[in-house]
């Protein structure tokens, strides 16, 4: 961690190394936010500022969980440079704004994944601006509708990270709906261990979303999908243009899973992103999914050290009332 005299040694090499000019580190702050990486502001002596992603597993504050560091899997978390630079490369041949790397670290130490230092933003986050002033929002989220557009339009012959799928690799499963199924199933079981509401209930969730993913049809090409596109992962640049950040779990995958999670992040804010043309039946599956997903992910991450503990518990508790819900509909 940066409080370390190893880890703030190497943010201060990293820092003269990418911003140079002579200048000198003069303070490292944490940012808010990251809980599988470290994310820091960098701040030299002239008051250039700059912001640094650190892979470490210092910084990851999920237990251990069997196969999340395994990229073929596409909803694995995907920590790790290699993963967010083939995704910022892939989103910036398409126009996506995404934050210009200054630097890139390769040099891997004990239980270290890499360090990127990427520009800073300071405008602030497009969540800030929505609950700040929704009008001045308005034409960043227009912006940000353009930016899903040229990713849903993108078609991808396989299903996968980025970074697997460009380098000619496999991914589990034998389509997108049924990964989606598999981890559904397997967050249901992890969510049912910890409150008695949901096990109380498994067999009937686990009966529809077997039902829901029957009515799936088959797909053989795929979008570029953000993966956890919420307003919390959009900054907003001086031009008033989104920038997404958050990027290493970015994938071929159905644009039906990233409007879910954008309908359940921005609720009445969505509509300017709706698009046409979405599947119904993914869009049902991926609804109860992404609220299971909901509900065990916080559970599991307050088993650890995770700081912001009573808001995760809140997420928890929302949308499993919401799984419960759709259970009842």
């Amino acid at each position: 961690m940066a409080s370390t005299a190893d880890a703030r040694k190497r943010l201060a090499e990293a820092a003269r190394a990418a911003l140079g000019g002579g200048r000198r580190l003069a303070g490292v702050e944490r940012v808010a936010g990251g809980s599988r990486k470290g994310v820091y502001r960098l701040v030299m002596d002239d008051a250039t500022t700059a912001i640094a992603y650190l892979w470490d597993d210092a910084e990851n504050h999920w237990p251990a969980a069997e196969g999340e560091d395994d990229p073929t899997d596409p909803l694995s978390p995907g920590p790790g440079l290699d993963l967010f630079e083939a995704a910022h490369a892939r989103l910036t041949a398409l126009g996506v704004r995404v934050p210009a790397i200054r630097l890139v670290d390769r040099v891997v130490g004990d239980g270290s994944a890499g360090l990127a230092v990427v520009e800073d933003l300071p405008g602030g986050k497009l969540e800030q601006l929505l609950a700040r002033d929704p009008r001045a929002a308005a034409p960043v989220v227009d912006r940000l509708a353009e930016a899903l557009e040229a990713m849903r339009r993108y078609r991808a012959p396989a299903y996968g990270k980025v970074a697997v799928v460009d380098q000619g690799g496999m991914s589990r499963g034998s389509s997108c709906e049924e990964v989606v199924l598999a981890r559904a199933l397997r967050d249901l079981a992890e969510a049912a261990s910890r409150d008695p509401r949901i096990a109380a209930v498994r067999d009937r969730l686990a009966e529809r979303l077997l039902r829901l993913a029957g009515a799936v049809r088959p797909r053989a090409e795929y979008a570029v999908v953000h993966g956890e596109l919420g307003p919390d992962h959009v900054l907003v640049d001086a031009d008033g243009n989104p920038v997404l950040i958050g990027i290493e779990g970015t994938m071929y995958f159905d644009a039906e899973w990233e409007h879910v999670f954008l309908r359940i992040r921005l609720r009445e804010a969505y509509g300017p992103l709706a698009a046409d043309g979405l599947d119904e039946d993914r869009l049902a599956l991926y609804l109860l999914a992404q609220r299971l997903s909901l509900t065990a992910g916080p559970l599991r991450l307050l088993d650890g050290d995770f700081p912001g503990r009573a808001a995760m518990a809140g997420i928890a508790e929302h949308n499993l009332n919401e799984a419960l819900r759709l259970l009842r509909d």
